[in-house]
């Protein structure tokens, strides 16, 4: 959902401070930056040097003198004028360094993060504290500081045949305008976070974003940096690394001392970690702030300088009373890092361009090098050690029922600060430019077809049914869906119907279903369906098709049967952290293949079943929202995972045969900022008593019997054996895995960015009572079946080349026969 969250934030085009000083602060003999200075105005307001010893100090009022300290350096001041553009500091060493702290005869930063670490179950407040609930207030924008943008009018020549005429470029001259009055986007809310019995969780009380009359509701739950700075993963923006304080993290980071400051009047060692591995572009790198007598975290700043440069600040406030230290203010920020191509963040529709270009020149700078997204949360009203109860600690974030309707005075109430005239222009002007440019209708309608429907009206037309090709049906052309809530938020009906030009008959489906509980999302219905389906192969109920404009693998098999079923399910997220459909169906099948069932001496060409099934899918690491239209999943994380278990039941409707059939899938994924990302998936099934080979496992074969390779050649699947031959194996009992890692696409030429994956799959199997299935010839995989290869996806205009091998105890005689050619394509709807 995350690809369509952000879509408007361009469709529409921090807070000005009224002093503002920028400098860096260097070495006055080697001329390196020092990163991490610490910088004191003469009215004592405190701030700290970038990672690149860059400084960029904003205040509500003019101050004149700067001192400037860093540990094992002489302070020095500087005096401050309007007139000063840019400062450079320049401090020099001192003869002894670090006396101002001694701990032993060990790295004095060593010994001190040991101490933190030893103490972090006193530090920690989730720990120390039996309960606790506050208020925050949080207000994220997107803009950009007016004064780094040029207002000038450049003017630029063009050639055109014999003639040379000049362009006026006026488009940062009218984005510094604009940014002048508004910010790009805004949004606000006002939450009540409780903690007790080691469960977080977020009341949103109000929200307004501005230009919507209902929220986008995934932008509220994002989690961009963590809440706790003691737990032993710390994230950044949807990113996990091994914390600074971890139990390892000796093995990760090196630490170092700064200096030695005063947070909110008690003393702090300033120690700078970075991690060790100087490969790690991405490498999380920053600032923690140690209490001097508890040893606990005052103020932390973590931050990534990479393709992106992105920080999270955390500041606290001591509570003398337990002797801790609270987290009372977050601040995230994301601004444009070093990078050659276009990066996109948080689905794709942030975009900062690429630095490069075909001649290899310096590009112009665009409105995104200006642009940043800057979030502050503030927490107050904070009350803790009371007697506390969290209904639904299963959900992460709940969003009241009254959190979109709340009027003026409630935000008047919660705001730390009155808003300033840009931020009261951006709800004005966004508004109506999201009245005008219909941006709520788009978001919809992209949503919807980011899901595979094209919504028409009160109903949404399903484009999976629309067309597509197998060697049994031929072209099958179709046409279904699903009616949608402006027809009945309580009551839906849906169905399709298709005709195949090769076997020429008619398919189709219909259900009725209503809801019972909106809270949990249930639905209750009954469908009648008559279609076919692919031999062997395994789908789970509770797992709705992934929306593709076409589905290379069934455009060659051959294999299918033909099911009458009538069903009646519940569909419901009642149990926490997942999603199950409980179903009960008898369904007449009959084979379109040369097939018969031996049951005991009795050979069935069709057959009755009356199954139970349940199938569930659990996500336990996900964050899941509670919104008035329903349940969502904000924070998708791995591994996931899915069962299904099926049933017969022998004595009722005139079930031919009974059987259990048990199937489990997990998946992980992992992304990286670089673009790279690696992913596994398991899968394995069994099935037990008389079951019929059209409801047993083939392991998803998609090669062809053909001559050569290059008769071979089709399109390849997401997890189908692209060397294993339809109709191959069959099995009774499987286990699959299959590991796929991609890397950053690479230029190759203008337009030509391939980008490359290793996959690697493996499968073993067994054929219980092989004697029953007669009709097929197929093998078993007792002895296993091993492939690997390389796609090269997304080669031009999202196509691509695949190349696999089959090895291992299953290769066959024949060099070329172990050979598969495939082509791959990648659709980019842009969302």
């Amino acid at each position: 959902m995350k690809q369509i969250c952000f879509l408007f934030f361009f469709f529409t085009l921090t807070l000005q401070a009224q002093f503002q000083v920028n400098g860096i602060v260097k070495d006055g003999s080697s001329n390196k930056a020092l990163p991490f200075a610490t910088l004191t105005t003469d009215d004592g307001l405190q701030f700290v040097s970038d990672v690149d010893g860059k400084f960029n100090i904003k205040t509500k009022k003019a101050f004149s003198q700067l001192f400037i300290s860093y540990i094992g350096y002489q302070s020095n001041s500087i005096l401050i004028s309007q007139n000063n553009s840019y400062t450079i500091v320049s401090l020099l060493q001192k003869e002894n360094n670090l006396n101002e702290v001694v701990v032993g005869h060990e790295n004095p930063a060593l010994a001190i993060i040991r101490q933190v670490i030893a103490n972090k179950h006193h530090n920690n407040p989730q720990e120390k504290l039996s309960s606790f609930e506050f208020k925050s207030y949080n207000k994220l924008v997107v803009t950009a500081n007016p004064d780094s943008i040029s207002e000038r009018v450049d003017s630029v020549f063009v050639s055109n045949a014999d003639r040379e005429f000049v362009k006026i470029d006026s488009s940062n001259y009218k984005f510094k305008e604009l940014i002048n009055k508004q910010h790009l986007f805004q949004t606000e809310k006002v939450s009540q976070v409780q903690y007790s019995n080691k469960a977080l969780k977020e009341i949103i009380l109000g929200t307004k974003m501005a230009g919507f009359k209902q929220p986008i509701y995934e932008v509220l739950g994002f989690n961009l940096q963590s809440f706790s700075i003691y737990d032993d993963s710390y994230e950044l923006f949807e990113t996990k690394y091994n914390s600074p304080i971890a139990y390892d993290a000796f093995k990760d980071y090196n630490f170092t001392i700064l200096d030695t400051v005063a947070v909110k009047g008690r003393q702090s060692y300033m120690i700078y970690f970075k991690n060790k591995k100087k490969s790690k572009a991405a490498g999380l790198e920053g600032v923690l702030y140690i209490d001097q007598l508890t040893f606990a975290i005052s103020k932390a700043i973590m931050r990534i300088k990479g393709i992106l440069d992105i920080s999270g600040i955390h500041e606290f406030q001591f509570l003398p009373e337990e002797n801790i230290w609270f987290p009372i203010q977050k601040t995230f920020k994301i601004v444009k890092g070093k990078n050659d191509d276009d990066i996109k963040i948080l689905g794709g529709t942030i975009q900062f361009d690429g630095d490069d270009a075909p001649d290899f020149k310096t590009r112009k700078k665009t409105v995104t090098d200006y642009s940043y997204l800057l979030s502050n949360t503030t927490n107050f009203d904070l009350k803790y050690n009371n007697p506390l109860i969290i209904k639904k600690p299963f959900i992460a974030v709940e969003i009241d029922e009254k959190a979109i309707h709340r009027p003026e005075r409630f935000w008047e109430t919660f705001r730390k600060d009155s808003l300033d005239s840009r931020s009261q222009k951006t709800y004005l002007a966004l508004d109506s430019i999201v009245i005008k440019k219909r941006i709520e209708s788009r978001l919809r309608f992209g949503r919807k077809i980011i899901n595979g429907y094209l919504p028409l009206s009160f109903f949404d037309m399903d484009l999976r049914k629309i067309f597509s090709y197998n060697n049994y049906e031929g072209f099958r052309l179709g046409f279904g869906g699903v009616t949608n809530d402006r027809f009945s938020k309580s009551f839906k009906i849906e169905g399709y119907s298709a005709y195949g030009t090769k076997d020429g008959t008619f398919k189709y489906n219909l259900g009725l279903s209503t809801r019972v509980d909106k809270t949990s999302n249930s639905w209750i219905g009954a469908a009648y369906t008559d279609d076919v389906k692919e031999i062997a192969s395994t789908s789970y109920a509770i797992e709705k098709r992934p929306f593709k404009i076409y589905d290379p693998r069934p455009i060659n098999i051959s294999t299918f049967y033909n099911y009458v079923s009538w069903s009646t399910f519940l569909e419901t997220q009642l149990v926490p952290k997942t999603e199950s459909i409980w179903e009960l169906a008898h369904t007449v099948v009959e084979p379109k293949f040369n097939y018969s069932f031996n049951v005991n001496g009795n050979l069935y060409t069709n057959y009755t079943m009356t199954t139970a099934k349940v199938s569930l899918k659990w996500s336990p690491f996900s964050d899941y929202m509670q919104t008035p239209t329903g349940r969502i999943e904000i924070e998708k994380r791995f591994p996931k995972f899915a069962f299904q278990y099926t049933q017969t039941l022998p004595k009722i409707t005139n079930n031919d045969f009974e059987y259990s059939k048990f199937d489990f899938k997990t998946e992980y994924e992992k992304k990286y900022l670089n673009g790279q990302k690696t992913s596994l998936l398991l899968e394995a099934g069994l099935a037990i008593g008389d079951v019929p080979l059209t409801h047993l496992y083939n392991t998803a074969p998609n090669n062809i019997t053909k001559e050569t390779v290059v008769q071979r050649i089709t399109f390849a699947g997401k997890k189908s054996f692209e060397t294993m031959y339809f109709n191959e194996f069959f099995s009774t009992e499987f286990v699959y895995f299959q590991f796929k890692h991609g890397f950053k696409r690479v230029r190759l030429f203008d337009k030509v960015k391939p980008s490359l994956v290793l996959v690697s799959r493996m499968a073993w199997g067994n054929m219980k009572k092989p004697e029953q299935h007669i009709g097929l010839e197929y093998k078993t995989l007792d002895k296993g079946y091993l492939e690997s290869g390389i796609e090269l996806n997304q080669i031009y205009n999202g196509l691509g080349l695949t190349a696999f091998y089959r090895y291992g105890p299953n290769q066959l005689p024949k060099f070329e026969d172990n050979i598969a050619i495939k082509l791959s394509f990648v659709l980019n709807l842009g969302l």
